[in-house]
């Protein structure tokens, strides 16, 4: 409708004291550039240190902390989706994104201001619990904005956004390291993320009705956190851990299981529970998350192990690996926002099969990949992978936010973000499993096979303990044809479990789709 004689477009909607707010198309815009904003740097800063990690150890030193850097901005950014979803149904909106924000900032600051590793990591971890906050609160703002028939749309731009952060991410990193310093890749946040912060208060008003008499389960916040922080180190550590038996391991498991039980517990007895436990009856609620779940777990295990695979078996440079990675972000992005703008005429049921059933076809085609695949047939495979992967994205998360209260919006949004993180890290943990064990069993053999002769007694120290000095451009080098071909086919050997691995995931995910209702359920 027009207001003031403008001409200018509004949408009605109400407040949480259903108190009539009028919408400009101003504001819708604005609002949605903040969002955005807060999801590019969100998504950006998980990549854009990996090129500057190299200076910043140089700098600091604590190489044994290296890891951190990626693990602690990841493990927090999982907990706080669920926590920062949660509170949106209960507290404002507008407070908890200026406040995840805030905290993104104020990490990024002091993070830049550094002097020792361990500051470095604890910083991280600020950045995480902001960045995660971030993704929940973008999501739930632009659907509060947004009719129920425009979601769809928004919610592919905003994957959208994402996928070229992602792919800027490095590219921006090494051109901060080459021509200033490595505190700007942190730097950088600060204008961009003020931007955001203007735009929402300045623009953004309540629009969805809040539960004023809720309280906080902190019971089940804390049972939900220990589990999810338990689960998680437990499946990075499976990654790099030469035994599934380890003492550490198991005691992480079993932590996971009886964190997990008392929040069954808990959930069950809470006036306002984290996460609902009878959401978990709703096919739209249950089902778009299994398939989110599962579609992650592949994804994510080829986006961690196809650099191995061209660089460890088709021995390939580091640049070539990142342009042939490209295409598969670049087609995530391209299927989100294609999804988006289809999802509502063909429905979220519909557009996640065939997206599931895109994934599926395209990583039956890896296992054709050997020690000849070329570049260009390698891109045109991945490429399908993403396009596939954008459409389950969109689709499930549509569906999940409209099978529940538009007061559970908060839960709904963040559940579905979870469910793909969660499914993200517990892939590549299983994956890294795998991987080393074929590895293990290479290096192994090698070492006592006549074969063992031709290695340089330093690198067969070195490959015992990591296979990433192989990938050094000096270490392949030294070996004989005959010990690198070995070394080469194992890797293969060891991706190609992940290949199967992903293949089996995704062929979940297609079933999950299928089962999705047709339509809303409420429950």
């Amino acid at each position: 409708m027009n207001g003031n004689g403008t001409g200018t477009e509004l949408r009605l909607v109400k407040n949480s004291l259903s108190e009539p707010i009028e919408l400009t198309k101003k504001s819708r815009i604005l609002v949605l550039i903040a969002a955005l904003l807060a999801v590019f740097l969100g998504a950006l800063d998980a990549l854009i240190i990996g090129a500057a990690m190299p200076t910043i150890v140089a700098d600091l030193g604590g190489l044994e902390l290296y890891s951190w850097a990626f693990s602690a901005y990841m493990l927090t950014r999982t907990i706080a989706l669920p926590l920062f979803g949660k509170l949106a149904d209960i507290y404002s909106s507008k407070k908890l994104f200026v406040l995840a924000v805030g905290a993104f900032l104020v990490g990024s600051v002091f993070a830049g201001m550094v002097n020792s590793m361990p500051q470095l990591v604890f910083l991280r971890a600020l950045q995480g619990i902001g960045a995660g906050g971030n993704f929940a609160l973008a999501y739930i703002v632009v659907s509060e904005v947004s009719a129920p028939e425009e979601r769809g749309r928004m919610m592919g731009l905003i994957s959208f956004v994402w996928g070229v952060s992602s792919v800027m991410g490095p590219l921006l990193g090494g051109l901060i390291v080459t021509y200033l310093t490595w505190p700007w890749v942190f730097y950088i946040n600060v204008p961009v993320g003020s931007l955001a912060v203007f735009f929402i208060l300045r623009y953004f008003q309540e629009s969805r009705p809040k539960k004023t008499d809720a309280t906080v389960d902190y019971l089940g916040a804390l049972t939900l956190t220990t589990c999810i922080l338990s689960l998680l180190f437990a499946f990075l550590l499976l990654g790099e851990a030469s035994s599934w038996y380890s003492p550490e391991l198991l005691g992480l498991l079993f932590l996971a299981v009886v964190a997990g039980v008392i929040f069954w517990y808990a959930e069950r007895r809470a006036a306002e529970p984290i996460l609902p436990l009878h959401f978990f009856q709703v096919p739209g609620f249950t089902l778009p998350n299994g398939a989110a779940f599962f579609s992650s777990f592949a994804i994510f295990s080829l986006l961690a192990f196809l650099p191995l695979f061209i660089q460890g078996t088709l021995g390939r440079t580091a640049a070539e690996l990142g342009l042939v990675m490209v295409p598969l972000s670049l087609g995530w992005s391209a299927g989100a926002l294609v999804c988006g703008l289809v999802v509502n005429r063909l429905g979220e049921k519909l557009t996640g099969v065939a997206g599931a059933i895109l994934m599926f076809i395209s990583i039956a085609l890896t296992l054709t990949f050997n020690a000849t695949t070329g570049l260009i047939y390698f891109s045109v495979v991945v490429c399908p992978i993403g396009i596939g992967m954008g459409f389950v994205s969109v689709a499930t998360l549509i569906k999940v936010q409209n099978s529940l209260h538009e007061s559970d919006l908060g839960v709904a949004t963040s559940s579905q973000q979870f469910a793909r993180t969660l499914g993200g890290t517990i892939g590549i943990g299983i994956s890294g499993a795998m991987v080393s064990h074929y590895l293990d069993k290479a290096i192994n053999g090698l070492m006592n096979s006549p074969l063992r002769a031709e290695i340089p007694p330093e690198l067969a120290a070195q490959l015992s303990h990591s296979i990433q000095e192989f990938l050094q451009p000096d270490m392949v080098g030294s070996l004989s044809s005959t010990a690198l071909n070995a070394i080469r086919e194992s890797i293969g050997k060891g991706v190609e479990a992940v290949f199967w691995t992903a293949l089996l995931v995704s062929f979940i995910s297609i079933i999950m789709c299928k089962m999705m209702p047709g339509r809303d359920i409420k429950p």
